[in-house]
């Protein structure tokens, strides 16, 4: 599932795509992917093509938070969960510096 996640939003041309593993840090998740969309359309564009493919896959989502304002998106895939931001959104909110403190960093994304 998390080439199908890492295609959608590579497909979609999502920038600046993190993903960061979370196992052993919190039990709602094992990895975590924050991309950016340079507009709130195409904030909302990555994040239906993440839903459309992992229903695709024969997962559908549990939950698809903030479409409407989509100036932050969170698609809930279980075992995974992506988060689609506005530069803005995702500087002020810092997710990558909340998930990655004691690591050594998060992994950059081989597509």
């Amino acid at each position: 599932m998390q080439r199908v996640v890492a295609k959608a939003l590579d497909d979609l041309k999502a920038r600046d795509i993190s993903e960061i593993d979370v196992r052993g840090k919190t039990s709602v998740a094992d990895i975590i992917f924050i991309a950016s969309g340079t507009s709130t359309r195409h904030v909302k564009s990555i994040a239906d093509e993440v839903v459309k493919a992992a229903k695709q896959a024969g997962l559908p989502p549990l939950g698809v938070e903030g479409q409407r304002e989509a100036e932050w998106v969170l698609v809930d895939l279980g075992d995974i969960i992506v988060h689609v931001m506005l530069p803005r959104t995702r500087e002020f909110y810092g997710l990558e510096r909340l998930w990655t403190v004691g690591a050594d960093a998060e992994a950059p994304l081989a597509v």
